[in-house]
């Protein structure tokens, strides 16, 4: 009896700092809406299903990797659960869906949602009520805006860089071009084209333009209107489905021209598959991260933590998707993020950490670069590799261009 008394007294003073650790921690957190000593709530939305159903895996794989993270024991000491509404690239749907998880489910922050027009749609919204709107899947130049934007934070190059980057390969390497672009009718494309006409410094360099909706079934007229010009350089501003549509197209009526395909659509498996490996030989783009489906990247460490995630958390995944690469590398800044505010788990204190991100070197970033920004510029990537597809994988050429 006295022995079992004894244990419960060496239990017992085991247990009782640990307690008194957890009571102070308690004690001293802070919470808004979607967190608290167990549980760190986000939302997203995503297209699920509708014409760009293919960015869906942003959210899938990032969904994946806080699995991972729970499972490691989650952030400091708390899980991460991720809400995924789909939005069908719909910007209604991404107004319904927004509201639906900030004011019912009462996320803390929305996270990596998919689309210019859609996080358009709640831009305002979102800053008006003071909830992050963090590392979106946009690529446009207006989150970086903190004086009138403050509670937006995007995460990729932006377009105005991308499109700056061609413009200058195609000054340096095609410098009497005649340049044909087909762009996306909205924000995305229209950042694409503006900022390829400042890269150029005129936009006499560019002989046709044509535009289409998200709702179009296929490119093919818009293309056959480009071969008309004479254009012999083609930058495809276009999301997965129709930038496939275009390079098939340009390949089935012989046309030759240089074919620069926004880096959104640079997935060989959902794009230059669809579109014939012979059509899409040549064509060039640009990427911030590894590339899986590059044979150098075996003997990698960051390819090889990748790829033991996606072994165990989406065994199913296709692994030369990038869109795997880009959900699993922005959960990894999320997941950085919350760390950094520990108990401070606040919306004012997680845009703090996550406008102040200092050199943060992830897995599947290109070698090179890291994640950095600061309360002046929110923009966390800023550098690009131009690439060429030789028909098997992605080569990169030229000097990393950081902006």
């Amino acid at each position: 009896m006295a022995r079992f008394a004894r244990l419960r007294l060496r239990a017992a003073c085991i247990l009782l700092p640990l307690l008194a650790a957890s009571a102070v921690q308690a004690q001293n957190a802070k919470y808004d809406p979607g967190a608290d000593d167990k549980t760190i709530k986000i939302g997203t939305t995503a297209p699920l299903s509708g014409p760009v159903s293919a960015f869906a895996q942003i959210a899938k794989s990032a969904e994946a990797y806080f699995r991972k993270v729970n499972d490691e024991g989650g952030v400091n000491g708390r899980r991460i659960q991720m809400i995924i509404a789909d939005d069908a690239y719909s910007p209604p749907k991404t107004v319904e869906q927004t509201r639906r998880l900030v004011e019912s489910e009462e996320v803390l922050l929305i996270f990596g949602g998919v689309g210019t027009p859609t996080n358009s749609a709640v831009h305002k919204y979102l800053n008006d009520r003071k909830v992050p709107q963090l590392f979106l899947g946009s690529g446009a130049a207006k989150w970086d805006d903190p004086k009138n934007f403050p509670w937006t934070v995007g995460w990729q190059p932006t377009y105005r860089d991308e499109a700056i980057a061609y413009a200058k390969y195609i000054k340096a390497n095609h410098a009497n071009a005649k340049i044909g672009v087909l762009y996306q009718n909205d924000d995305l494309g229209k950042d694409y084209l503006k900022a390829l006409e400042e890269g150029l410094g005129s936009a006499e360099a560019i002989v046709a333009r044509a535009a289409y909706e998200t709702s179009a079934p296929t490119v093919d007229t818009q293309i056959l209107q480009l071969k008309t010009t004479g254009a012999d350089v083609v930058l495809v501003a276009a999301t997965p489905k129709f930038a496939a549509q275009a390079i098939r197209k340009i390949g089935e009526i012989g046309w030759k021209p240089v074919t620069i395909i926004s880096n959104v659509s640079a997935s060989i498996s959902g794009v230059l598959e669809p579109a014939g490996k012979d059509n899409s030989t040549g064509v060039i783009s640009s990427q911030y991260l590894k590339d899986a489906t590059d044979p150098a990247s075996k003997d990698d460490a960051g390819y090889k933590e990748w790829l033991a995630f996606m072994d165990k958390y989406l065994p199913d995944a296709n692994k030369s998707d990038w869109l795997n690469v880009y959900g699993y590398t922005i959960a990894q800044t999320l997941v950085t993020v919350l760390k950094a505010s520990g108990n401070d788990l606040t919306r004012a204190n997680v845009m703090k950490q996550a406008t102040t991100l200092r050199d943060v070197k992830l897995p599947m970033l290109i070698n090179g670069t890291a994640v950095n920004n600061s309360p002046e510029h929110y923009t966390p990537m800023t550098s690009l590799q131009l690439i060429r597809f030789d028909g098997t994988r992605w080569v990169p050429f030229g000097d990393l261009l950081k902006n």
